[in-house]
């Protein structure tokens, strides 16, 4: 019965997001939607300098007629992120009814949510799951290096996203770290409330080691931070800074599974068990007694569940699961058992290689109109020969058995495409809520965009740690302090990587933000009560732990909001 349920709540969640999207989508149909209006091509996007202008004379108006006029007599826009302009869309076909367009904002926001974390789960970490295998790396590898990246996927591309605009840095700083302090506080802070009654005993090497490392990384980043500029060199280090921990966990690893034979399995997969068990950031397993019954009683339940409806109904709900899923199905190959399917696969391969040509050259200018017939023709051509050699080549009953890797690299390079563009579009959004709410862009980083990342290891974590093994639960508690390490040296360090070799030779200037510091600062509160509390309770997981980190957590962002409302703002100056 629980299988059931659960198999219906997510249909439904899914046909909710969908109906949003098409609600969305209709709206925008209504106001006769100008692509050459809210798209803006690669080409047009401002320089930072620009950008920052226009949205401080945006800032100045306060009448939404004003503020119209202003957006459409300026060329650049205020957010340079994403397709759409906000903005413009706001107070140019929603001034005298906000409210609708609040409603419609936040209807996009969720399913742009829904979009970046159901892409990494369904598409990101199924190739790096794959990939792994294929490549034969050994399970610590594995979880602490391409299956970390699934786990961390939202993480990471809102981290990119966030430093490839302009002025949007701080949110990609704020987001990382707010997302850090959620997972370190609430779900180890509600996972030691919960598993109380177990009396789960965390392994004290694997805990001192991850905590300890993060607090080195912690300190390391307040000092970019407060030396306010990082070259070439230093974002290089900063982002090698992850291998020597791969190096450090897996000869750990290997000396703990030398020194206890019998209880290896508990530590040889600590960070890959989410993707590994089949769940993807954002999933959840439902397992009940009788494990290996349990494939077969959800394809029961849910073609019970089925044959209650009728037809129509059927036809109905099959409609309302196709907007948000085809467009993502027929450009990412996938070469899954369950999934296989010939003619979405030939028309994947067929499709990924126009939709990049797309991507590639999206300039709508008469002047390279011939070269982008070029593009978008090479494009084409190379979808079509893809196409007729997949035909060729696989079978209607199973996916290929042989030259799995150009499948595997194509579906985890349009999957990479495809949450890049969301991510794009996520952070685009936040910033024109931002001022649409006159709210500072990196405290709805630190909230929104971190909460929402976040939401999948939450329940992830916490499925694991409920309804598995005593192993499950302390792979959720490595998994709460090596999701960080990684998305704030691989995140947070790429992205560091890519702006200081965009400024080469000068070094790249750090948004100066004392928020930041703030939220550091709580951090590292955190993880120092995590770390004095839990040896003084034989490392057992309890509520003075979760009550500690959850009071932690709830201080922080109260003193943050207090700030963003204007009480105890400090005076910020940007450079």
């Amino acid at each position: 019965m629980g299988i059931l349920v659960s198999i219906s709540e997510n249909r439904r969640y899914i046909i909710f997001f969908n109906i949003s999207f098409l609600l969305v989508a209709c709206v925008f149909l209504i106001l006769q939607f100008n692509p050459a209006r809210f798209l803006v091509p690669n080409s047009a996007q401002p320089s930072n300098d620009d950008s920052q202008q226009d949205c401080k004379g945006l800032e100045s108006l306060e009448d939404y007629r004003a503020k119209c006029h202003y957006l459409k007599s300026h060329i650049n826009p205020c957010v340079s992120e994403g397709y759409i302009d906000y903005l413009h869309l706001f107070y140019c076909n929603f001034g005298r009814i906000p409210l609708l367009g609040h409603c419609l904002l936040f209807l996009w926001l969720l399913v742009l949510f829904y979009l970046l974390g159901n892409t990494a789960s369904e598409y990101f970490c199924s190739s790096l799951e794959n990939l792994s295998t294929l490549l034969k790396l050994s399970p610590t590898i594995a979880g602490v290096t391409l299956l970390s990246l699934g786990n961390g996927a939202p993480d990471v591309f809102s981290s990119l996203v966030s430093f490839m605009g302009s002025g949007t840095g701080d949110i990609g700083f704020n987001t990382v770290l707010g997302g850090a302090s959620f997972v370190t506080c609430v779900v180890v802070g509600i996972m030691s409330i919960l598993l109380k009654q177990k009396k789960i005993i965390v392994n004290k090497g694997a805990f001192v080691r991850d905590v300890c490392f993060l607090l080195l990384v912690l300190a390391s980043l307040s000092f970019i931070l407060v030396h306010g500029e990082i070259n070439i060199w230093g974002a290089m280090g900063f982002l090698s800074m992850y291998i020597f921990y791969v190096v450090v966990v897996y000869f750990s690893d290997t000396h703990w599974r030398k020194g206890k034979e019998d209880d290896s399995s508990s530590h040889c997969s600590d960070l890959s068990i989410p993707i590994l068990s089949g769940m993807g950031k954002g999933e959840v397993n439902f397992v009940e007694e009788g494990a290996l019954e349990g494939v077969a009683e959800v394809e029961i339940s849910e073609c019970c569940f089925c044959l209650r409806l009728p037809a129509p109904c059927l036809m109905l709900i099959s409609i309302l699961e196709m907007p948000l899923y085809l467009p993502r199905r027929l450009t990412i190959p996938v070469i899954c058992e369950k999934r296989w399917s010939k003619p979405i696969a030939v028309a994947s391969v067929t499709l990924a290689p126009v939709l990049l040509s797309v991507l590639w050259n999206p300039q709508e200018d008469d002047a390279c109109f011939v070269n982008s017939l070029v593009v978008y023709g090479i494009g084409l051509l190379f979808g079509i020969i893809c196409g007729v050699i997949a035909y060729a080549r696989t079978e209607n009953s199973s996916p290929p058995k042989k030259c799995l890797f150009p499948w595997l690299a194509g579906g985890f390079l349009m999957s990479v495409i495809w949450s890049y563009i969301i991510a794009q579009e996520l952070v685009a959004l936040l910033v024109s809520l931002g001022y649409i709410f006159e709210v500072s862009p990196s405290i709805l980083g630190l909230t929104v965009l971190a909460w929402g990342n976040s939401v999948g290891d939450l329940i992830t974590n916490l499925t694991m740690a409920l309804n598995g093994s005593p192993e499950g639960a302390q792979v959720a508690i490595s998994g709460c302090y090596a999701g960080p390490i990684f998305n704030i040296l691989f995140g947070l360090g790429l992205s560091l990587v890519g702006s200081s070799w965009h400024q080469y030779p000068s070094s790249f200037v750090i948004p100066r933000d004392l928020y930041l510091l703030e939220t550091l600062c709580f951090l590292v509160a955190s993880l120092l009560w995590s770390l004095v509390i839990l040896p003084c309770r034989n490392m057992k997981l309890d509520r003075v732990l979760g009550a500690g980190l959850l009071a932690i957590y709830t201080i922080s962002m109260s003193v943050r909001l207090i700030q963003t409302l204007g009480s105890f703002q400090f005076q910020v100056t940007y450079t």
